[in-house]
């Protein structure tokens, strides 16, 4: 007998935190979606096959939104069945750093940096509220 596993598609996210030429931090980038769910979300895609998730993160930042990254930390795995309307997604969330402007590629419309105090949080998709919320008390608790 074949097993045929179902089991949700694995997804990763980033958080790029964008800064200047002299270290100093401007903002997240956030992308306008080419496809439904339409809306802002943080820029990220699906795992390939044979892909560890850390490269496919580095891969969805160039193909999304034309940036090379480096990777900072994993913020956390956010597998909620519902936080998809499309099907059951679980991903793995990372922050990363870029020191160039986004520009939109791929699945995304547009890219957009936004300061922390500027997220437009009633226009994001998907759980990626929460995910930001999640985001802002991790980095306030380090600036502490």
């Amino acid at each position: 007998m074949a097993f045929s596993p179902k089991t949700p598609y694995l997804a990763t996210d980033g958080i790029v935190e964008i800064t200047d030429e002299a270290g100093e931090f401007l903002g997240i980038v956030l992308i306008a979606r080419k496809n439904p769910p339409l809306g802002l979300a943080l820029p990220g895609g699906f795992v390939d096959v044979g892909e560890r998730v850390e490269d496919a993160l580095t891969r969805e930042m160039r193909e999304e939104i034309s940036l090379d990254v480096s990777l900072q930390y994993l913020l956390g795995i956010y597998s909620d069945p519902a936080r998809d309307c499309r099907f059951h997604t679980a991903s793995a969330v990372y922050v990363a750093k870029a020191s160039h402007m986004p520009k939109a590629a791929d699945d995304a419309k547009e890219a957009y940096v936004f300061s922390l105090d500027t997220i437009p949080f009633d226009k994001l998709v998907f759980d990626h509220k929460k995910i930001l919320e999640d985001y802002l008390t991790v980095r306030a608790k380090a600036k502490r």
